[in-house]
């Protein structure tokens, strides 16, 4: 059986900028991607200012979103993709594909939307103790991919090899 695909998106918020620096997507065998990503100009706050965020590492570590993009493309074509639902993810992804004049080739939906049988409150519960469990940061958006995946699987949603 073929695992719910996921996302994960850290992201730097200042007052005046949102953008992602960060992303993990989980794929149909259960593996994971994860991608630092270079910000684009335009989303850069005018004081230069990103917080805890390190532009010099973005820039030279992060990957182009038109890289970005072809790689979705190709891992994440027409599907449903999964998403813890705190975040502005589907904000996010817009401004990823926006900056190279694309629509994102999947669709976003909140975890809610795959495990029924659970409330969101319960659900964000587990998740969060599942993170506890298994040493997770939670800042990192593979963890936050691996925690979704754990999730669903515990669900019965695919077989764990």
């Amino acid at each position: 059986m073929q695992a719910p695909r996921f996302l994960d998106i850290e992201y730097c918020q200042t007052d005046d900028a949102l953008f992602p620096v960060a992303m993990a997507w989980s794929l149909a065998d259960g593996r994971m991607k994860t991608v630092v990503i270079s910000p684009e100009d335009a989303w850069l706050p005018d004081d230069g200012d990103l917080g805890d965020f390190d532009l010099r590492y973005l820039e030279e570590q992060g990957v182009p979103p038109l890289e970005i993009a072809r790689e979705l493309h190709e891992d994440l074509p027409d599907q449903t993709v999964y998403v813890d639902g705190l975040d502005p993810d589907e904000i996010l992804i817009d401004k990823l594909f926006s900056a190279i004049g694309q629509d994102a080739p999947f669709e976003i939906a909140p975890i809610t939307e795959l495990i029924t049988s659970l409330d969101s409150d319960t659900l964000e519960d587990r998740r969060r103790q599942l993170m506890i469990d298994e040493g997770l940061e939670p800042q990192l958006p593979e963890n936050g991919v691996y925690a979704l995946l754990l999730l669903a699987r515990e669900e019965g949603m695919f077989d764990a090899d």
